[in-house]
């Protein structure tokens, strides 16, 4: 008797559980930016500012797409079902093309755009001695958290009424008022040196390079997700071979 003889094709499925895991990490990023962009559009919206309703709308939908993309790809590899996977390949495709380029051409004009448009809004509130009481709670906001005073000449701003969000209690970054020449702190007080608008238009520059690094990093871990489906496919695909050439078969080991 001949013996039966089978080609033996690789089981692998070893991108199910790393695509799973990423699948599943890639859903913070997107929840990130879409909070982020619904963040500053109701900013935007707040300043009265023009706002392009397109490119607004891309965004939502790029960010939106992203969550429920992931989650198609999450379904896809646990059931292995291979039309989601291709779903989930063409879209990751169009959405990292799509957010490397916006985030490439854009960059520049969001940076100087924004960045101008809050030290413009700073800038407004001088002399600081009279200033509206929701100018006031954002100038006590700022001035306790990066431990700072008044905007260019730093306490000198506030005229005769320093804020008690100016009295400084870090060693290094206080100056000793001396004599009395302010009414809003006593004698020997004191308060921070440094002024707040270079402090401030700094950590908003690195917060707008931040928000740009993590779109165009989002972009790059689309496609490698892209890239990772496109090869499970082609591992369910073997696995699926395998298991139809050992039906067809019929093929029991020892046997002749």
């Amino acid at each position: 008797m001949q013996r039966n003889t089978v080609v033996v094709v690789a089981d692998k499925t070893s991108l199910k559980r790393p695509f799973i895991f990423a699948c599943v990490v890639n859903m913070a990023p997107c929840f990130i930016m879409l909070t982020m962009t619904a963040a500053a559009h109701r900013d935007l919206l707040q300043a009265g500012q023009l706002v392009s309703n397109t490119s607004v709308v891309i965004l939502y939908i790029l960010e939106t797409s992203c969550l429920l993309l992931s989650l198609l790809g999450v379904y896809g590899a646990f059931r292995g079902k291979r039309w989601c996977l291709i779903l989930f390949a063409a879209g990751m495709a169009a959405a990292s093309q799509t957010i490397i380029v916006k985030t490439a051409l854009s960059y520049q004009d969001i940076y100087e755009t924004g960045v101008a448009r809050e030290e413009t809004k700073l800038l407004s509130m001088m002399p600081l001695s009279a200033p509206s009481k929701v100018n006031r709670t954002l100038l006590h906001s700022i001035q306790a958290h990066f431990k700072c005073c008044g905007l260019i000449e730093g306490y000198k701003d506030w005229g005769a009424s320093i804020p008690a969000s100016c009295h400084c209690q870090s060693p290094g970054k206080c100056i000793r008022l001396r004599g009395s020449a302010t009414l809003g702190a006593p004698k020997n007080q004191y308060v921070y040196q440094e002024a707040c608008l270079p402090i401030y238009i700094s950590a908003l520059k690195r917060g707008f390079s931040l928000e740009m690094g993590i779109k165009f990093g989002s972009g790059i871990f689309w496609a490698v997700l892209m890239v990772m489906s496109l090869k499970l496919m082609v591992q369910m695909k073997r696995k699926q071979e395998f298991t139809a050439l050992l039906q067809s078969n019929r093929y029991v080991p020892g046997a002749f």
